[in-house]
């Protein structure tokens, strides 16, 4: 069909069918009339009811708020309210008002409608709509007005109330200042601010990089036993770590000489190698290594042992 009407064969309507669709479109537009003023009539209604909850209002402003929009979301949202909408933005277009001002008139021309002699009142009819949705939207207006003067009395209210406590407590001050009480007037929790103090953070400390020796390594042979490779010392690190945490309770800083005098190895050169690793992988220590602290222990056989270290300083 739509290939048809391409190349010119459109079939045209007789005048019977011209004729009901004309009583048809008459209809809808008196219709639409009828929906523009329920519309009205409905806001209309809820305008007076807002009115009268207003005056008998006792709640909150919120909840008067939520049951008015309720109801006009009701409205808008019926079959009246969906064609009001629609129809409105149509009259808001003065070209699409010229285009049916210009198809009425060519309707209106035609013998078959001519035939009827159809109401002339009826190629104004969008003037018509125009006015009844120009009614409908001064009774939101006047809706929303009277919301607005609703939220100010409120507010002054409120203000008011605030205003009278204040004056209220301002009172009762200048009559304690002439005969304060005994004790206490008001207790308030005590503050405490928490101060971070920007030269309290760790400054950035370089990695270690270890000196490798390059030299090529020949193998070699030996007569001992290779029994003490595998007779490893086990740290626990975890145990490191709380002493650690107990000496920071009362201190801000330590360093490892000091923190080992309260806590002396116990496992020897194995535990302070833990200590390095320690030091190593937590962010709130630093190295020192243009200073150096001499560490000393003894050993299962009650030999002392040191090693030399580079300073290292332990924060919270």
């Amino acid at each position: 069909e739509i290939a048809r009407i391409k190349t010119g064969q459109v079939d045209l309507m007789d005048a019977t069918r011209v004729r009901e669709r004309f009583l048809e479109v008459s209809n809808s537009a008196d219709s639409l009339l009828s929906d523009f003023r329920e519309i009205e009539q409905n806001f209309r209604n809820l305008d007076r009811e807002v009115r009268e909850g207003i005056a008998t209002w006792e709640g909150g402003k919120g909840a008067l708020l939520e049951e008015f929009f309720g109801e006009r979301d009701a409205i808008a949202d019926s079959d009246q309210g969906r064609s009001f909408r629609a129809f409105w933005e149509f009259l808001m277009s003065p070209s699409r008002q010229e285009e049916l001002s210009r198809l009425l008139q060519t309707v209106f021309d035609m013998p078959a409608v001519q035939s009827l002699e159809p109401d002339r009142r009826l190629l104004r009819i969008h003037y018509e709509w125009l006015k009844a949705g120009e009614a409908a939207q001064r009774t939101v207006a006047r809706l929303s007005e009277q919301l607005r003067r609703y939220l100010d009395d409120q507010a002054w209210l409120e203000n008011k109330r605030i205003m009278n406590l204040l004056r209220n407590i301002e009172g009762k001050a200048l009559n304690l200042r002439q005969q304060p009480p005994d004790g206490d007037i008001i207790s308030l929790d005590d503050v405490q601010v928490k101060l971070n103090l920007p030269l309290d953070r760790p400054l950035y400390s370089p990695p270690l990089k270890p000196r490798i020796n390059t030299q090529l390594l020949v193998e070699g042979t030996t007569d001992n036993n290779a029994d003490a490779l595998f007779n490893q010392i086990y740290v626990d690190k975890s145990r490191l770590e709380e002493s650690l945490r107990r000496a920071l309770r009362h201190q801000a800083h330590i360093n490892l000489g000091d923190l080992l005098e309260h806590y002396p190895l116990q496992q020897g050169l194995a535990e302070l190698i833990a200590w390095l690793e320690l030091a190593t992988a937590n962010s709130h220590c630093s190295f020192d290594e243009d200073q150096t602290q001499l560490i000393s222990w003894y050993d299962s056989q009650g030999i002392q042992r040191r090693a030399s270290v580079p300073l290292i300083i332990f924060s919270q």
